[in-house]
C-alpha cells in the first residue's frame, strides 16, 4: 500500500484549486464537474492533492493537516499569505520552527523549517 492522495473537504473545490495550484506550483489534473478536483503531484513523491465538495462547513481545527518544509519559511509564508492564506500561529521546538496557516477555505496547514 502507498499514499497516493490527500483530500481536503471544502465548499468550492474549483475556487480552492486556484490557491493550492499556485501554492504548490502544480496544475489541475482532473475536474469532476466541480465536485472533485484533483491536482497533479507537485513533487517526485507522486502524492496528489484532492479537493472534494462537501455540504458541511468546517467545524474547528482539522484533525489531519498538510505539513510542508522549506529552507526559507519567512519567504514561503509571505508568498502563501499573498495568495490568500492567513497566519494562524507560530510554533517552535528544539531544532524545528513552523508557521500554522489556513487556506482561503479555513483548512489548516503548516510550513516548517529546521532550526540550528
Amino acid at each position: 500500500m502507498q499514499l497516493k492522495m490527500i483530500t481536503i473537504d471544502c465548499a468550492e473545490p474549483r475556487d480552492l484549486a486556484k490557491f493550492w495550484t499556485a501554492a504548490l506550483g502544480t496544475t489541475v489534473a482532473s475536474d469532476y464537474e466541480g465536485h472533485f478536483v484533483m491536482l497533479a503531484p507537485w513533487d517526485s513523491s507522486g502524492v496528489a492533492l484532492g479537493l472534494q465538495r462537501v455540504p458541511d462547513p468546517a467545524g474547528g481545527k482539522n484533525r489531519v493537516h498538510i505539513d510542508m518544509h522549506t529552507d526559507d519559511r519567512a519567504a514561503a509564508v509571505d508568498r502563501l499569505v499573498g495568495l490568500g492564506a492567513a497566519v494562524v500561529g507560530e510554533q517552535k521546538v528544539p531544532g524545528l520552527a513552523w508557521t500554522v496557516l489556513a487556506d482561503p477555505a479555513g483548512n489548516v496547514f503548516c510550513v516548517g523549517e529546521e532550526q540550528p
